[in-house]
């Protein structure tokens, strides 16, 4: 390893953000170490304790988590708030017991209130009541940053937070009811392509919302928000002192997503929008103004993200699009 390069430990590799966040780092001269879930349990503190300990790491990307759309988060709250509690403190404690001084903790945009102003700014976390269906999940988030900002405040580090929009990408859970909005339309779709069905039923009024971000856009963000020097990092995030957003700065509505990925796709049947499920938040768009201010702006549109997704999917075979 030559005088310049680091040892970089991507928890949750992978993951959709942490294969990409390799994928991205790879591309440098750093030394990029993982471990798999069979060899180190992200739950137990005293494992994540002893590996952090023993690996001579420089910086952590913290990309682990257990994530899912608004029927997972509805249906396994507990799970959803223990387990990102769990991974984000064992991962942050072990970091500082360890004198590792550098970690980027990736977080969510459910972070803001139900009735933030939109576009979201960074100072408008903890303003406000969260969205029902994800809250649990977001107060795990909300804690991470708490923890990172702590960290900081109290011991000196430089352990720094991004807030991404709604991703999608390579890596993807495809999954009809537990993933998020756009892979599982993308699955349901082409099920019902397949099937020959002559209408696909959507959860919600289809009104709502969204930005939506290319994994490979995040993970080329993040490796930038950690290159920063701690001067520029420091004052970017006064005076919330914790985390930046990462978005496109642009949305569109459930309704407009589902007809590009249908068509993306190639499904020719109706959409049909059933209003008697949840919608979630109106909307959610991120004031991305400062880390555009900060040099990086999103370089992968929506209609090409998701050609290149479906592609992806596409060329995984039969055994992952059964998932």
């Amino acid at each position: 390893m030559s005088r310049d390069s680091k040892r970089i430990w991507v928890a949750g590799h992978r993951g959709m953000v942490g294969s990409a966040i390799v994928r991205e780092l790879s591309q440098g001269a750093s030394e990029v170490i993982t471990v798999d879930r069979t060899d180190l349990d992200l739950t137990d503190q005293r494992a994540v304790a002893r590996y952090v300990a023993t690996q001579s790491i420089d910086e952590i990307y913290l990309a682990a988590a257990r994530v899912g759309g608004i029927h997972a988060n509805n249906t396994y709250p507990a799970d959803f708030i223990l387990d990102n509690l769990l991974i984000e403190a064992n991962i942050i404690k072990a970091a500082h017991d360890a004198d590792v001084n550098k970690l980027l903790f990736l977080g969510s945009s459910c972070i803001y209130p139900k009735n933030a102003p939109q576009p979201m700014p960074e100072a408008s976390l903890l303003t406000g009541t969260l969205e029902q269906t994800n809250e649990p999940y977001a107060i795990a988030k909300i804690a991470g940053i708490k923890l990172c900002e702590s960290f900081n405040r109290q011991f000196g580090r430089d352990y720094r937070s991004v807030m991404p929009t709604n991703l999608y990408g390579p890596g993807d859970n495809f999954h009809p009811t537990e993933s998020h909005v756009l892979p599982a339309l993308m699955r349901r779709f082409m099920d019902a392509k397949q099937s020959g069905d002559v209408e696909v039923v959507i959860w919600g009024t289809g009104t709502p919302r969204r930005e939506f971000l290319h994994v490979d856009d995040m993970a080329a963000a993040s490796v930038h928000v950690m290159n920063l020097d701690a001067a520029t990092y420091t004052s970017a995030t006064e005076p919330m002192l914790s985390h930046l957003n990462v978005g496109t700065g642009n949305d569109c509505s459930i309704r407009e997503l589902a007809e590009l990925v249908a068509a993306t796709v190639g499904y020719a049947g109706a959409l049909r929008f059933d209003s008697s499920k949840p919608d979630g938040t109106p909307r959610k768009l991120l004031d991305v103004s400062r880390i555009n201010s900060l040099g990086w702006r999103a370089q992968i549109d929506l209609a090409d993200g998701i050609r290149r997704t479906y592609d992806w999917f596409l060329s995984q075979g039969v055994e992952y699009r059964g998932r």
